[in-house]
């Protein structure tokens, strides 16, 4: 049935656009669907859709280890003016048919001479150019594709130039990490009581990691990166634990451990996004894929997996990434409680 108005159908709406317009040129890779949730601010589930919407029109297909593609025929050019006046970044695709290829797109048919049109140079770099061109880098296309000489190609520069703002990559990985932390920063005001700070420090980490999924692989609770805005994360969290009768052992404690288990959940947001570009699949299509034999074989023993066994035989259980959190913030917070209560202090 078709879902008219939903967020996924007027996701697709707007790709199905492009595609007919050329701007996503056959070959090209269209948005992913981590580059979905970022640019319009939906779940992954709604992206899944979105791109499981194209599939089924003939639109898109899957290519493994390359990610999603505009399927082939005549390409409809789109004119480079019209692509710079919109501000778009786009390359030149020679010899395949004089389409454009979308922002973050690669052409799978192996044109040659394919080139990014670029702007700036060397006497307009900047750390904050250089950090931003990593940034959008990673939020692309994983940590797996950055590099100095990545960033370095992005940007119309010489590699060895970038070393005069930024003296490796360690610490361009850190300028990241602080930009991506800096850029969505806490609220002015700190919340009233205790767990409703907590709350509110840890759901924007997760809105952080969500907009940027290769962070969290980046972060250390062993050695931790000096990033001064990440760093206020922990303060602001000590801070609404202050007064409870806690430790500082404890107030720093519980405030390390409810931001690496937001971290250690949103790590898989990168590791989906690359399972999906590695093998052309969704989560959904992969577990579709899923032999049924293997299924019930692993899931409904009721010998070995008695568990699993009654919990198939009833309702569908949520086990996404957003449930998984909301669950798991919920039961950190109540074990802080429950600190607290034994110190005697009421907290509100």
């Amino acid at each position: 049935m078709a879902e008219s108005g939903t967020p996924s159908e007027r996701i697709a709406a707007e790709l199905r656009r492009r595609i007919v317009a050329g701007e996503l040129a056959p070959g090209a890779r269209v948005p992913s669907t981590r580059r979905i949730t970022q640019e319009w601010g939906v779940a992954m589930a709604t992206a899944t859709k979105v791109l499981n919407r194209l599939r089924e029109e003939g639109l898109v297909r899957a290519v493994p280890g390359v990610g999603t593609v505009v399927v082939g025929g005549s390409a409809v050019g789109a004119t480079v003016a019209g692509a710079t006046t919109a501000g778009v970044d786009v390359v030149e695709a020679k010899g395949s048919g004089g389409g454009m290829v979308a922002p973050g797109a690669r052409e799978v048919s192996g044109a040659p001479g394919a080139r990014r049109a670029r702007g700036g140079g060397e006497r307009d770099l900047t750390r904050a150019r250089i950090v931003a061109a990593a940034v959008q880098v990673a939020d692309a296309e994983g940590l797996a594709a950055l590099s100095m000489r990545r960033v370095a190609t992005d940007l119309g520069v010489a590699t060895m130039s970038l070393y005069r703002h930024v003296p490796g990559k360690d610490e361009l990985l850190r300028l990241m990490m602080d930009l991506a932390f800096g850029e969505q920063p806490l609220p002015e005001s700190p919340a009233s009581g205790w767990r409703e700070g907590l709350e509110a420090v840890a759901r924007l980490q997760w809105r952080i990691y969500r907009r940027h999924p290769w962070l969290a692989a980046t972060m250390s609770f062993t050695r931790p990166v000096l990033a001064p805005d990440a760093a206020l994360h922990t303060e602001r969290s000590m801070a609404a634990l202050a007064g409870l009768g806690l430790s500082w052992d404890e107030m720093a404690q519980a405030s390390v451990a409810l931001a690496a288990f937001v971290c250690g959940l949103a790590v898989h947001f990168e590791r989906e996004a690359q399972a999906e570009q590695d093998s052309g699949l969704s989560a959904d299509e992969w577990m579709d894929h899923l032999g049924a034999e293997d299924h019930d074989r692993l899931m409904s023993d009721p010998e070995r997996f008695p568990m699993f066994d009654a919990m198939s035989r009833g309702p569908e259980i949520d086990l996404s990434l957003e449930a998984l959190f909301e669950f798991g913030t919920a039961r950190m917070l109540d074990g802080i409680e429950t600190v607290i209560a034994r110190r005697g202090v009421a907290g509100s």
